[in-house]
């Protein structure tokens, strides 16, 4: 969905509006838990830019170790709560996040970080703790879509993990919220994955006896973990290890619900996972440091920063908006249910009008004569960013940078060697690791962090000639530096002078499949659409055969093979496609009927996330080191939660 009143996606046929709906009341009353928005949508030019600093999440402490010495432990729960969001002096924001149980004052949006060492077993307890004072669930902050193949508490276990009927249009659902939350970019075992059906509700009071509590693979991965380690999962709550095997990286933690991820992301459920050391690593003072540690006194200096980039729309009292109808996505008001096969609530894609970064809007960081390292994640929903540092934040776009941005490392770690760019494309999901070098500036320099990616879904091409740019008054800036004096010498090594580690490419491929990327419009009204995303495989004249969510496994790699995934995309637009449990390579791209390139130069690393680019071929290599079952799919979490998700099965040898 876009902000924008009619999105350039679709146009509809007049003939395709004709008739009257009419959003039928839930069937069951809001609670008061939740907030819905008043006042109006809040205009994002009358939101003050540059007003707060921006946060750097604290480290998440551990809980006590026990007899094992050689686990970490936390137990980290889901609450909601108010935070301040909007500038000081506007409303505060309900909104979700995870923290440490035993540590109240921990619960963030955006999370605190865990820090994990390579090879060293993590061990976390994930608890849904969406209850109020007296034990009560919560019900969304947002408007869930009850017509999708989601969840579905109210299914029972027979009809949980389905796509409910409907004789009439409903309402949004309001009932208790499913959660699980998966560790993007681990190396996972199935049961520590966050597979989307292995959710459970929050363990009140007040769940109907005929709901499920918890979703399909649930019990099946409980008993696997239990038999495993001597940790029990209770209610409300799973128990995940990661062994954190792999390369030093950035990973990231956040929602995996069937159905529900773009709404629990949206209302705040993420976090950084960073693994160090190991030989993938880059030791002692070469790199610009230090990152927030635990202990931390107050008002520590940082020079190594990770930074979420997210959009989000707002109401005049402050609370979080998202759409409850595709009205501003395409004009289209219904009919719904019966007439129609066009969801009531889901949006295609949803855009935001205003910028954060670590849960603030437009914020500034001030920083010092030196050399930072910032891990950049593109956390939004739907939206590609092309960030750019420049010293006027209302440049004719393309803009002229004023610093060279040198990537060090992407999804799986760090690159070969640093790429010294210009500008940074980033699709949601995908983090880079780059380092700015502030060295030689005045006291007092303001520079800013542009973004010239598009306020609708991106397609390829060059900003000005082939798409136009975010709003340069809006979502077109993300947040300010402004240069301190320096406090310190900086013993990091200049970039262009770093050597980073070498990692050994994967090696022969087993096989190739050729999978595509799809989408539907309504089956009948003619012209309105999408009615859903999906993915699937290409038959061998060519044809994409789309495959829904529930369809039988077609992928099913065996353990410890290696194999080439052919990436057909047959949709006007550019997917971030991500594979779980594994770190793949890039190995070309190519349009139809075309010859191939190589991967673009900051590509060259190990990536959990690609962009796969419309009406082309986009190949990757990709090794099996787990056994179990697994999903792939978009990390636009509009398309995800619609059908653009697979399992896939790895057999054991």
């Amino acid at each position: 969905m876009s902000e924008k009143p009619i999105s350039r996606r679709r146009m509809l046929q007049a003939g395709a509006v004709g008739g009257i709906s009419v959003l039928l009341p839930s069937r069951t009353a809001p609670r008061s838990g939740m907030r819905a928005g008043s006042g109006g949508r809040l205009d994002p030019a009358a939101i003050r830019k540059y007003a707060a600093r921006l946060p750097i999440p604290p480290v998440m402490p551990q809980d006590p170790r026990d007899a094992h010495t050689d686990l970490d432990f936390y137990t980290i729960g889901v609450r909601q709560f108010r935070q301040q969001v909007l500038p000081p002096g506007s409303p505060a924001t309900t909104v979700w996040g995870y923290g440490s149980a035993r540590h109240p004052g921990t619960f963030h949006y955006p999370a605190f970080t865990i820090e994990a060492k390579v090879d060293r077993p993590v061990r976390v307890r994930w608890v849904n703790e969406l209850l109020d004072a007296e034990g009560r669930y919560l019900p969304h902050l947002l408007p869930v879509d009850p017509t999708l193949h989601w969840a579905n508490p109210p299914g029972g276990r027979l009809g949980r993990d389905s796509r409910p009927e409907f004789t009439s249009t409903p309402g949004p659902y309001t009932g208790p919220v499913p959660i699980v939350t998966h560790l993007h970019g681990g190396l996972n075992t199935e049961e520590s994955d966050g597979y989307p059906e292995a959710w459970y509700l929050p363990d009140a009071r007040d769940v109907p006896a005929s709901y499920a509590r918890t979703g399909s693979f649930y019990d099946k991965f409980r008993i696997k973990a239990e038999a495993l380690s001597d940790a029990r999962w209770g209610p409300g709550d799973a128990v995940f290890q990661y062994a954190n095997e792999g390369r030093a990286s950035t990973l990231w933690y956040h929602d995996h619900c069937l159905g529900i991820t773009r709404l629990n992301v949206y209302a705040g459920l993420a976090g950084f996972y960073l693994m160090r050391g190991g030989p993938s690593d880059v030791e002692g003072d070469a790199l610009p440091g230090p990152a927030p540690r635990m202990g931390d006194p107050p008002g520590a200096r940082y020079y190594e920063i990770p930074v979420v980039i997210q959009d989000r729309s707002f109401h005049a009292d402050g609370s979080l908006l998202y759409p409850a109808s595709r009205a501003r996505f395409d004009g289209f008001k219904g009919p719904y249910i019966p007439a129609s096969d066009i969801p009531p609530i889901w949006n295609p894609e949803f855009f935001g009008d205003t910028m954060l970064a670590n849960g603030r809007t437009w914020p500034v960081l001030p920083v010092e004569p030196r050399r930072y390292r910032f891990r950049f994640l593109n956390g939004c929903n739907s939206r590609t960013l092309i960030l750019k540092v420049v010293a006027d934040p209302l440049a004719r776009r393309p803009a002229s940078p004023a610093l060279t941005l040198w990537q060090i490392g992407s999804d799986g770690g760090f690159l070969q060697a640093p790429v010294e760019l210009g500008q940074l494309l980033v699709a949601p999901a995908e983090r880079v690791d780059v380092v700015v070098d502030f060295t030689g500036l005045p006291t007092g320099a303001e520079l800013y962090l542009i973004n010239e990616g598009p306020d609708d879904p991106f397609q390829g091409g060059r900003v000005g000639a082939d798409f136009s740019p975010a709003d340069p008054k809006t979502t077109g800036q993300v947040m300010k530096f402004v240069v301190r004096p320096l406090t310190a010498p900086d013993r990091s090594t200049p970039p262009s002078q770093l050597t980073l580690p070498s990692f050994k490419p994967l090696g022969g491929a087993f096989r190739a499949r050729r999978l595509s990327l799809n989408e539907a419009d309504s089956l009948r009204l003619p012209g309105v659409g999408p009615r859903v995303t999906l993915l699937g495989t290409v038959e061998s004249v060519g044809r994409p055969d789309p495959l829904g969510w529930d369809a039988p496994v077609t992928e099913n790699p065996t353990l410890e093979s290696t194999e080439i995934w052919e990436l057909w995309n047959f949709t006007v637009d550019a997917h971030p496609i991500h594979v779980h449990e594994v770190q793949f390579q890039v190995v070309d791209r190519r349009r139809f009927g075309e010859l191939p390139r190589p991967p673009e130069v900051w590509e060259r690393g190990f990536k959990d996330t690609v962009l796969v680019y419309p009406k082309a071929i986009t190949r990757v290599k990709v090794r099996f080191s787990h056994a179990g079952q697994y999903v792939w799919h978009c990390h636009m979490l509009e398309h995800e939660d619609n059908e653009m998700m697979r399992p896939f099965t790895v057999s054991p040898r």
